[in-house]
């Protein structure tokens, strides 16, 4: 029989959850700055330029608001499943960073969830994974973006306006 050493069978200790509630608590207030400062989700267009890795939100009155990004990994809400990006051969790899920061996180540390390429998730898991990856890379905010039955979640950078007519 193995020791009890607080972990759970996918490697996940009370501090790793401490750690999931608390990425998500600063998102959550990230999130809240972006909408009330610039209108994050409120933007008629959303997309990616995967060569320069730029997200832009396109507005009703011409604003624009462009910002680097990484993708984290992709939520399939038909089959409730999470791809990481950085198994994802589809995602060029300059896209990759933060998902692989992510996993070499949980390498460390031999968390499951963060090493396994793909496994059954739902949204809220979904969101824990990418506050998580926000936090770990400094990122600012995360944005998830609708794509048929799935989403892409991505961690965001500082953003920037123009174009407001």
């Amino acid at each position: 029989m193995k020791p009890d050493d607080g972990r759970g069978d996918a490697g996940e200790t009370p501090e790793f959850n401490t750690l999931l509630d608390k990425s998500m608590e600063e998102l959550r207030a990230k999130t809240m700055g972006h909408q009330a400062g610039w209108g994050l989700g409120k933007s008629n267009r959303w997309s990616l330029d995967q060569s320069r890795g730029d997200l832009l939100f396109t507005f009703d009155d011409g604003l624009v608001a462009t910002c680097p990004a990484q993708i984290v990994a992709s939520f399939d809400g038909a089959d409730g499943s999470w791809l990481w990006a950085w198994a994802n051969p589809s995602i060029g790899d300059s896209l990759k960073r933060d998902s692989l920061r992510v996993r070499d996180y949980g390498q460390q540390r031999g968390i499951a969830r963060l090493t396994s390429a793909e496994w059954p998730c739902t949204e809220a898991e979904a969101w824990r994974m990418a506050a998580l990856a926000c936090k770990l890379c400094e990122a600012q905010g995360v944005y998830r973006g609708p794509a048929g039955t799935a989403f892409v979640f991505m961690t965001f950078e500082k953003v920037v306006l123009s174009g407001k007519s």
